[in-house]
């Protein structure tokens, strides 16, 4: 499988994920809600990273091996990195309390997210899939 095959997966993955976390928002599962929109997130940047021939590494937060191979990107691309980094970074934070709940205060996942934290999460990964698609597209 070479490159442009996987970055195909990997969005193909990524969408699949907004799918799921849009089913999750509807039902008021908002910590899926937002555990699936990091994933979504998290795979379509390595989706991209793959369709320029860079090894996404296999930590969740992508942003700075973005940031680092900007060069590589078209310059309508290049123009939202830093946004694409900090979205990256920020539902990073979110992975495992959004699945496992805050360990330290005993509070579960459900009780830590709102509504609001959900669409911010949801809206989040569909931005950064459609401009991994449109990447694609070419």
């Amino acid at each position: 499988m070479n490159n442009v095959d996987m970055a195909k997966s990997y969005l193909r993955q990524a969408e699949e994920r907004v799918r799921h976390a849009e089913e999750a928002m509807e039902t008021g599962n908002y910590a899926y809600t937002i555990r699936q929109s990091q994933e979504a997130v998290e795979l379509a940047l390595k989706g991209v990273l793959r369709l320029v021939a860079i090894e996404p590494p296999k930590w969740h937060d992508v942003g700075l091996i973005l940031k680092k191979h900007r060069g590589l990107f078209p310059e309508w691309f290049k123009a939202e990195v830093d946004k694409l980094a900090s979205i990256s970074r920020k539902l990073r934070r979110e992975r495992e309390p959004s699945m496992y709940g805050d360990e330290e205060t005993g509070t579960p996942p459900d009780q830590l997210y709102s509504r609001m934290d959900a669409e911010e999460a949801l809206e989040y990964a569909k931005n950064v899939l459609n401009l991994c698609m449109k990447l694609l597209r070419g």
